[in-house]
């Protein structure tokens, strides 16, 4: 049932006609009609003039010439204008289909388990955002939208900003058009409310999640990667000073100097976070592990949840990753 709700819903089937549309621009076949017809009836009067005659053969020589001489110059001129484009479609098409269906994702682990380090890696693949549950609330509030401005006000009497708040953002940003091939939520859903609540909205559009990748890593090993974490604020790219360091970073007598920490591809200052520590670590993991956790189990019986170990060498973790993407292909 799971498998008919992807193939029957109408993202999928505008996703397919969109981002997997053939190659027509420039195909072979305009030129070679072209070239067909207009040679067909040069060839005609060439021999009706040659031979001087009446009669079936002049006009059927001549149709066959400007045929093969109409269909050689077409292949010429479609080779010559449009094969780069054909292939680049091509490309697209072969992606979407290993893919597919278009990933409606949800990138779940606990702090510092890879999240900002992948995510990007399966953006820059399928060209499809990662949506930060922060990075959205913040944009909403400085857009002005109707539920940023709901957002604002929570935030400024000090209370909490509501799931309906966090719903009616995500709902606003997943209608945008960099979400048309998909979208990959970061940080969202936190708790089963939520995750029940991200279902009711994407049914009344007849889509649903189709794809979780988990990120796992044991417990003890987070204290140490938690404390070694650099974060580039407006891209969410993070860094370690062990494990992956910035191009800029330097030493002075065994510490860090900070004015180095900078991002690799904007030169920007690189920030450390205020709950990047031992203690708020160890209650961040309760948290993770008593609400966010058994979101997993809710959506386990649709075969859609991947586990990637994530506590070994960088470059054995996101072959993991892409086998976990094709989960749910159908």
């Amino acid at each position: 049932m799971f498998a008919r709700r992807l193939l029957l819903n109408p993202s999928a089937r505008r996703f397919a006609t969109t981002a997997v549309k053939p190659c027509t621009k420039w195909s072979a076949a305009p030129f070679m009609s072209a070239g067909a017809i207009t040679l067909a009836g040069v060839g005609v009067l060439a021999f009706n003039a040659e031979a001087k005659c009446e009669g079936d053969i002049p006009l059927v020589a001549g149709i066959a010439g400007g045929l093969v001489a109409g269909g050689l110059a077409g292949a010429f001129l479609a080779k010559q204008s449009g094969d780069g484009e054909c292939n680049s479609a091509e490309k697209v098409s072969e992606k979407f289909s290993t893919f597919w269906p278009r990933k409606i994702m949800i990138l779940i682990g606990p702090p510092v388990a890879g999240k900002g380090t992948h995510g990007p890696k399966i953006t820059e693949l399928l060209g499809i955002p990662q949506l930060s549950t922060g990075d959205m609330l913040r944009a909403a509030v400085k857009a002005k939208t109707p539920v940023g401005l709901k957002a604002k006000a929570a935030m400024n009497a000090g209370q909490l900003v509501t799931d309906e708040i966090v719903i009616g953002i995500i709902t606003d940003r997943i209608q945008l058009a960099d979400c048309k091939n998909g979208f990959i939520l970061d940080g969202f859903p936190r708790t089963m409310e939520q995750a029940k609540a991200l279902d009711a909205v994407l049914a009344k559009t007849g889509e649903c999640v189709n794809c979780i990748i988990q990120l796992a890593v044991p417990d003890h090993v987070l204290t140490d990667r938690i404390e070694g974490r650099w974060i580039h604020k407006s891209s969410g790219r993070s860094y370690h000073v062990r494990n992956k360091k910035p191009l800029s970073m330097k030493m002075e007598n065994g510490q860090i100097v900070a004015g180095t920490m900078l991002d690799d591809t904007t030169g920007e200052p690189l920030i450390q976070r205020r709950d990047d520590n031992a203690a708020a670590l160890k209650s961040r993991l309760a948290d993770f592990h008593g609400k966010t956790t058994p979101i997993l189990a809710h959506y386990g019986d649709h075969g859609i949840v991947s586990t990637v170990d994530c506590n070994r060498p960088m470059d054995t973790i996101f072959p993991d990753i892409l086998a976990g993407l094709k989960v749910g292909k159908q």
